[in-house]
């Protein structure tokens, strides 16, 4: 673990409870006056705390110092076409690491209606990916409609689809379709997008194609 995650951090005094006392201090056997790494994932701040209390079902922390990540340059905004949580979910890790910056979830026509999107469970997700490779944020996430709804709120972005020309060195934000592809009346709609394509005859899983593009423009 690259650090901890407490929404709190960067208070002078610092209370731990719950999992991450018994993290600390069962897991680790941190002992006071150890040095503990604490992020709250908002603020690309990694704070510098030092134990100075330890009790059976808390832990006080006091704030050293502190120090400002430097922004990332490239930004990826990915539009995903609902599929499976359960596999949404076992991707979230990846696209984290890979820096992906918001996501926004949409349904298409071909997405089944009775999935549900639980951000709270996703958040927890993405919180423990990024303890583990040390991103200093979380990507933004949000849930929209339908497709019409994606076309008002955003102007620029490309779609994946085969065959695609579009150049990616200007791609910030790519729509991707679920499993089946997009509909009839969806390719109507999206006809006049700029297309952008990968370097392969095979049939890609929607979220083989999320982490292929996050891959290529991100890393």
């Amino acid at each position: 673990m690259q650090f901890l995650y407490d929404p709190n951090a960067g208070v002078k005094e610092l209370q731990i409870r719950g999992e991450n006392h018994k993290y600390l201090f069962k897991v680790r056997r941190l002992h006071e006056d150890a040095i503990v790494f604490i992020r709250n994932l908002k603020d690309n701040i990694l704070y510098r705390y030092q134990v100075t209390e330890i009790h059976k079902k808390e832990a006080f922390l006091r704030l050293l110092d502190w120090e400002e990540d430097g922004k990332n340059d490239t930004f990826f905004h990915l539009i995903w076409c609902v599929i499976d949580p359960k596999t949404i979910e076992k991707t979230l890790p990846m696209l984290n690491q890979l820096g992906v910056d918001k996501i926004s979830f949409v349904y298409c026509e071909r997405s089944q209606k009775n999935f549900k999107i639980d951000f709270s469970r996703m958040e927890k997700i993405l919180i423990n990916s990024s303890q583990q490779c040390g991103r200093p944020n979380l990507p933004e996430m949000e849930l929209l409609e339908n497709l019409d709804t994606v076309l008002e709120k955003y102007r620029d972005f490309a779609v994946l689809d085969f065959g695609g020309e579009k150049e990616w060195d200007d791609v910030q934000s790519v729509l991707i379709g679920c499993e089946g592809g997009f509909s009839a009346s969806e390719r109507q709609k999206l006809q006049n997008r700029d297309k952008i394509g990968l370097k392969t005859d095979l049939i890609l899983k929607s979220e083989t194609a999320a982490v292929a593009i996050a891959s290529k423009l991100l890393i």
